[in-house]
């Protein structure tokens, strides 16, 4: 991690992905461990799920352990944690069907959970270009939300692609991050296979596990 912790004194950090499936709750669990260990008081957000039967599977892990983690999260619901919650394993756009995604609703729920906590992990759906509403995806919810920019990325044949394509996004917004490679596919080959020029590209590479 680029910065010292305690710059995130006081900030959110928005979790998203190169694409679904590519590890974002577990980021989010290894972050919300992470700063805690360091002292911080973490707090957890997940303003959409979708392929939702009972009850948000993320959404209610993350929530469990972020109250073990910091005892006044106990005063705020899974609702609160994961307003937008839709049974169709799509797009929130697609998945929420007649429902009405408001912005200044999640916006308020961020800023009403962040009020417990000294720092705020945001979980996405899916990757960056997941549409939420029509003209604003993923991405656009980082500066909405005014939050640091985190992006989980594969360790799978492809890897070099798929972070390339996405860290393009993140510039062509003007949006500063940190990348992380979560190591969970093709991990016998990645040495060998994309390691090489991602280390030549960027010089330095983080991974998920050294946390």
């Amino acid at each position: 991690m680029k910065k010292d912790v305690n710059y995130y004194l006081n900030k959110s950090i928005f979790i998203s992905a190169t694409n679904t499936d590519v590890g974002k709750t577990y980021a989010c669990e290894k972050f919300l461990r992470f700063f805690a260990n360091a002292g911080l008081k973490v707090g957890y957000f997940k303003p959409c799920e979708t392929g939702v039967i009972d009850k948000p599977l993320d959404g209610s892990k993350m929530f469990e352990l972020t109250k073990e983690l910091n005892n006044d999260f106990k005063n705020v619901t899974l609702n609160d944690v994961v307003p937008y919650q839709f049974r169709l394993p799509a797009a929130p756009y697609v998945a929420s069907k007649d429902t009405i995604i408001d912005i200044e609703l999640l916006k308020d729920k961020k800023k009403y959970l962040q009020s417990f906590c000294d720092v705020l992990i945001i979980e996405g759906a899916g990757g960056l270009m997941v549409p939420v509403k029509e003209n604003i995806f993923m991405i656009d919810l980082i500066n909405i939300f005014q939050s640091e920019a985190f992006l989980i990325t594969p360790s799978k044949l492809g890897s070099i692609n798929d972070t390339l394509l996405s860290i393009e996004a993140l510039k062509n917004r003007n949006i500063d991050f940190e990348f992380f490679i979560n190591l969970f596919q093709d991990i016998d080959t990645f040495d060998e296979v994309s390691k090489p020029f991602l280390l030549d590209y960027f010089g330095e590479l983080n991974f998920l596990q050294n946390l």
